[in-house]
């Protein structure tokens, strides 16, 4: 296949796709936030799959951007850059996690349980600077994202409309889940989300564009009149 822009926009489709499909398949698969859990193979494999969830809905969302750019707007625009910054804020927690959190796990399990304390809600006292604030930062990142791009993706009708419906539908089961059901139950609210970026980035890839066929010149040549000398 010819490598296009075009082509490279449909198969970032891919990517979101991907990303929608792990950031499903991690809600189950997670262990509980404590100590206990952060030196085991199944911690690790899952904030592996984090990290790699975050770096390909970078991908998809450019994909998914470019894609409308002409028709989705400063409203499509503001929920591109606020996703996208969740993406790169997460990918970077999903790294401490993956890679740092069990190294010092034995040697600093107060460092680590406060790291774990982000996540769960429960403070530790540990001083961890402005970690805790650029984690609940990145909360309002992935609803606002979230329902901007969804509404904007509806209204630019490049992609199937139906699919802006389920990504802005999806935003605010987080935070009746949040609100309603025990920290162990109320990640499982992500599983809308990964489905509607998953469906997005489907619809990209599956995408077929009409390419209106080009007029064929006249190649007949015009008939030449005979001048007869004298």
């Amino acid at each position: 296949m010819k490598l296009t822009a075009a082509n490279l926009v449909r198969w970032s489709g891919l990517a979101a796709m991907a990303a929608g499909i792990i950031f499903v398949i991690i809600q189950p698969l997670h262990p509980p936030d404590v100590l206990a859990s952060v030196t085991t193979g199944r911690w690790a494999f899952v904030h592996c799959l984090g990290v790699t969830m975050c770096f390909l809905g970078l991908l998809g969302m450019a994909g998914l951007y470019s894609r409308q750019v002409k028709e989705i707007g400063w409203l499509g625009l503001a929920g591109y850059l606020l996703l996208s910054l969740f993406y790169a804020i997460t990918l970077a927690f999903q790294f401490i996690e993956a890679f740092i959190s069990p190294r010092l796990a034995t040697t600093s399990p107060e460092f680590v349980e406060g790291i774990l304390g982000i996540a769960n809600g429960h403070a530790t006292g540990i001083d961890l600077g402005a970690l805790p604030t650029i984690y609940a930062v990145t909360g309002g990142l992935y609803l606002l994202g979230g329902l901007l791009f969804g509404i904007a993706t509806f209204r630019a009708a490049i992609l199937p409309r139906w699919t802006g419906i389920l990504l802005a539908l999806a935003v605010p089961v987080a935070p009746i889940s949040v609100a309603l059901l025990p920290h162990a139950q109320e990640r499982y609210a992500a599983v809308p989300m990964g489905l509607a970026m998953a469906c997005l980035g489907y619809a990209l890839l599956s995408e077929r564009r009409a390419h209106a066929a080009a007029p064929v010149p006249d190649m007949a040549s015009p008939r030449l009149s005979q001048i007869g000398a004298d």
